[in-house]
């Protein structure tokens, strides 16, 4: 039961998450848009331009002020709260699936850090990489945004090599998004409200604004524009193993990243030209160059498996993995499950050998009837309870066991590496159930 209302918690956090994601990236989007589509010729007086649109079998006229009416109106519309609660839903999102359960979801397998250790560096990372940015944007470096951009990607991707060395790869990746995701909620919080705030107030008061704090509230929003496709890319990445999961995940994603705000660029600028144009075919061929170089390695054929063991001793699974709290499996080679000597065949390995193993390490959690506590149901409906239903997931089972190792979770159940190579071995070879 325990394990069913952990999976509905985080449905629901999720939820919100995404909801609330959603009407803040689409508000920020539609303003975007809203500016680079301004009629600028010839505006009234006060006008910076205006803008006609139609939407919904109605007629709109928008007008933006270069700082704002003589009076205030009575009705002000504000846009704030999808900022703050995205952000609150995706802490909370974290606490549900890394936090709760660090040792098993948040740190890499061996790794020599304690839970509590690693709740400490993902949460401390976000406030320190909000400090680190929001320092270097008041510095002259806020004069010069091309340096400033290219010094914020640098320092990002290198907290995604420094994740990938201690966190899970879907951990790692998650907490590079969250601190994306705590720099933008902070330009909401500390620079674009109180900007917004003292415009409000000036004219209440019968006072000129200060043009300095609206432009500054406009530069961190056009980072947080620049921002969002990077972000929405990491709340789908931990669908995809071949990315998170990959040796040089953290390159994956600064490549991903790139391509990205070359897309948002495009977007951006296409009301004045299409010079940028190019970016998109451009983006289209990176993602087929960063698909072929993060494809898996090719296995050896049928033939020079033929060292394959012919018989793997298990070492029987601790209670814990079964009916207790799951811890992940230690790195250590010594410590991991001995294999019986290699014994030559030319018929490479056959299926009972490897549905021993794939019952043995994958069904604790990957069956109609999980004996692990974690789950009340198969994780994404994956079964291998039966010959066929292993033979219907080879794919799926090279992708996340043999190629990137993110399976099983943790490595909870101490799957070992010889025993990755036979079911390897044996998919090349068509994975054949007889």
């Amino acid at each position: 039961m325990e394990a069913h209302l952990l999976e509905w918690l985080n449905l629901s956090v999720r939820w919100v998450h995404m909801i609330t994601g959603v009407a803040w990236i689409g508000a920020s989007f539609y303003f975007v848009w809203l500016e680079n589509n301004l009629n600028r010729v010839n505006p009234k007086n006060g006008l910076a331009g205006d803008l006609w649109a139609i939407h919904g079998g109605g007629i709109y006229h928008l007008e933006k002020y270069k700082l704002a009416p003589p009076t205030m109106p009575d009705n002000l519309h504000w846009f704030k709260w999808e900022a703050y609660f995205t952000w609150l839903s995706g802490i909370a999102l974290l606490c549900v699936v890394f936090y709760s359960n660090p040792t098993l979801y948040l740190l890499a397998p061996g790794s020599t850090l304690s839970g509590p250790e690693g709740v400490a560096i993902g949460l401390g990372s976000l406030f320190i990489g909000w400090f680190i940015y929001s320092f270097l944007c008041d510095s002259a470096l806020g004069k010069r945004p091309a340096l400033l951009g290219f010094i914020l990607f640098v320092l990002i991707i290198g907290a995604a090599y420094g994740f990938s060395k201690v966190f899970s790869g879907r951990g790692a990746y998650l907490h590079v998004g969250a601190i994306i995701g705590t720099i933008m909620v902070g330009n909401v919080f500390r620079i674009i409200m109180p900007a917004q705030r003292a415009l409000v107030a000036a004219i209440a008061a019968n006072r000129t604004p200060d043009p300095a704090l609206p432009a500054k509230g406009l530069l961190r929003s056009r980072h947080n524009n620049y921002f969002t496709l990077p972000v929405l890319f990491i709340m789908i990445s931990n669908h995809f193993p071949s990315t998170y999961g990959s040796q040089y995940n953290w390159l994956i994603l600064a490549g991903i990243a790139v391509l990205a705000v070359l897309v948002r660029h495009y977007f951006n600028t296409r009301h004045d030209s299409h010079k940028y144009a190019w970016t998109l075919p451009v983006a289209a061929v990176g993602m087929i160059c960063l698909a072929y170089v993060s494809g898996p390695k090719p296995m050896s054929s049928a033939p020079e498996v033929a060292n394959a063991p012919a018989k793997i001793e298990y070492q029987p699974l601790p209670e814990t993995a079964v009916g207790g709290g799951l811890k992940p499996a230690e790195a250590n080679p010594a410590q991991a499950p001995a294999a019986a000597p290699a014994q030559a065949s030319n018929a490479g390995p056959s299926f009972d050998k490897v549905h021993s193993v794939i019952q043995e390490r994958c069904s604790v959690c990957h069956s109609a009837k999980p004996t692990s506590p974690l789950f009340s149901a198969a994780p994404a409906g994956v079964m291998f309870d039966t010959p066929e239903q292993i033979r219907q997931n080879a794919a799926r089972i090279q992708a996340q066991a043999v190629t990137s190792q993110i399976m099983p979770l943790g490595n909870i159940t101490q799957m070992t590496q010889q025993e990755r190579d036979l079911i390897g071995a044996w998919i090349v070879q068509g994975a054949p159930t007889q």
